[in-house]
C-alpha cells in the first residue's frame, strides 16, 4: 500500500546534502506523494526548484506562514496572490496563527489568515492551517466561513478533543504527525478518538520526527512510523490506516 506525506519542507537547507537519498527512502517506503507547504517569499524559489526536479512525486502549496507575518505582510501576500494567479498549487498553505513564538503581530496574522482564506475560496483550494497556542483563535476565524465551501486540514494537530470535534464539524481534517507518537503527549490518544475518515498523515519534515526517530531530522519516509502508531492506537491493521488516510488526502487535495 502507498502513503501520502501531506506536509513536508524538503526544500529547506537541512536536506541540501542528501535530498536524492531522502527521496529514494521515501519511495522505498511506499510514499506515493509528498506535499510541500510554502513559508514566505524566500522559500518559493527553492520549493519550486525541488518540485521541478521531482514533478511526479512532489506537489507545491502556496501561502504565507504566520511566523513570517510582519509589518510588511501585505507585500508578502501580494507575492502569494501573484504566484496563485500564474502557477498550479494543491493548497493554500501553510497559513494560520502562531502565538507560541511571538504575539507582536497577532492582528496582522489574523488579517493575513483571512486574506488567504479568501484566496482559497476564490481558487477552490483547501487550506493547510498552522495552529500553535492558537486553536481557539483559529476556530473562531474558521467559524466565520462555516457557510462557505472552505475546506482544509489543521496540520500537525495537537489540540484537545473539543478542538478536534469543532474542526471536524466544520468539515476539516486533522493532520497526524510525529507529535502523536510522543509518549505522554496525549495527542495520540486524542487522535485515536477521532474518525479515521477525517485523518491524514504528515511528517512536517525536517521537524517533529516521530518515535523512534525523535530528536533527529525528520523525513518523509518516517510517515510510516506515524501510520504504525495510529494503527496501534486505533487497534486496526495498518493497511486500513494506509488505505483510508491516503484516500482522505486524495479527496482533500484532489490528487
Amino acid at each position: 500500500m502507498s502513503l501520502i506525506d501531506t506536509h513536508a519542507h524538503l526544500y529547506l537547507p537541512e536536506f541540501n546534502d542528501d535530498i536524492d537519498e531522502v527521496m529514494q527512502r521515501a519511495t522505498e517506503n511506499g510514499i506515493e506523494k509528498i506535499l510541500l507547504p510554502n513559508i514566505d517569499s524566500e522559500s518559493i524559489e527553492p520549493l519550486l526548484n525541488l518540485v521541478s526536479k521531482y514533478p511526479n512525486k512532489l506537489l507545491p502549496m502556496m501561502g504565507l506562514h504566520p511566523t513570517s507575518v510582519k509589518a510588511d505582510y501585505e507585500s508578502e501576500l501580494a507575492i502569494v496572490a501573484d504566484k496563485l494567479q500564474h502557477g498550479k498549487f494543491c493548497a493554500i498553505g501553510e497559513i494560520g496563527i502562531d502565538l507560541y513564538w511571538d504575539s507582536t503581530f497577532y492582528k496582522e496574522q489574523v488579517k493575513a489568515f483571512k486574506s488567504q482564506i479568501e484566496m482559497a475560496l476564490h481558487y477552490d483550494l483547501p487550506i493547510v492551517v498552522h495552529a500553535r497556542d492558537s486553536f481557539d483563535e483559529i476556530l473562531e476565524v474558521l467559524s466565520e466561513y462555516k457557510n462557505s465551501n472552505l475546506k482544509g486540514v489543521l496540520h500537525s494537530f495537537a489540540g484537545s478533543d473539543q478542538h478536534a470535534e469543532k474542526a471536524i464539524a466544520m468539515g476539516f481534517y486533522l493532520g497526524v504527525g510525529g507529535i502523536s507518537t510522543f509518549k505522554n503527549s496525549g495527542v495520540g490518544e486524542i487522535i485515536a478518538r477521532q474518525p479515521i475518515e477525517k485523518l491524514i498523515l504528515e511528517t512536517d519534515s525536517p521537524y517533529l520526527a516521530p518515535t523512534p526517530k525523535r530528536g533527529k531530522r525528520n523525513e518523509s519516509a518516517y510517515v510510516r512510523y506515524v501510520a504504525d502508531k495510529l494503527a496501534m492506537n486505533k487497534q486496526v491493521d495498518v493497511s486500513e490506516i494506509e488505505k483510508i488516510t491516503t484516500a482522505n488526502a486524495q479527496k482533500l487535495f484532489k490528487l
